[in-house]
């Protein structure tokens, strides 16, 4: 019986394994540098940052859990974390009493300000300085077409984890 499945050519193969194993390494790698060099996984490091970035150093947490690409569920337990450590806190959202807002405090500012010189030296290591700058530039717009196209499914959207109440 012959199969329909459109087998992936040559190429797209070796572009799949280097994909595969490009993440894992690079995830490892960053996960290592930043235990070794601030005492963080990267999942901290990330929620950090993102809040750092954000208005008021403040998100609503439906918002950072579509940032993060996690669980509110996963998110509640990661922010109570940082909650106890004094490094975030979580408030009442004043424009929606529904919802909640996730805080960088001033000590997680700090926390992540002494560990971004080496995680973003890290980074730049693993990743932009085998790059040249045009290759960098697609790399982003091809990650940026991948998620596009993942994120515009209804199916899929419909069952994203961060999307479930």
């Amino acid at each position: 019986m012959m199969s329909d499945t459109p087998w992936l050519s040559e190429e797209e193969m070796r572009a799949w394994l280097a994909y595969i194993d490009l993440s894992t390494l690079l995830g490892d790698y960053l996960e290592r540098q930043l235990q070794r060099a601030a005492g963080l996984s990267h999942a901290t490091y990330n929620l950090l940052s993102r809040l750092s970035v954000a208005p008021d150093r403040s998100l609503r947490m439906s918002d950072l859990a579509e940032h993060l690409k996690v669980t509110r569920s996963r998110l509640s337990h990661a922010l109570s974390a940082l909650e106890k450590r004094g490094w975030a806190r979580r408030t009442d959202d004043p424009t929606d009493q529904r919802g909640q807002l996730a805080v960088l405090t001033d000590e997680g500012f700090a926390v992540l300000a002494a560990a971004a010189p080496s995680h973003v030296a890290a980074a730049r290591r693993a990743m932009f300085d085998h790059l040249t700058p045009d290759q960098a530039r697609q790399f982003a717009e091809i990650g940026e077409a991948i998620i596009k196209g993942l994120t515009h499914e209804d199916d899929y959207q419909a069952e994203l984890p961060w999307r479930r109440r």
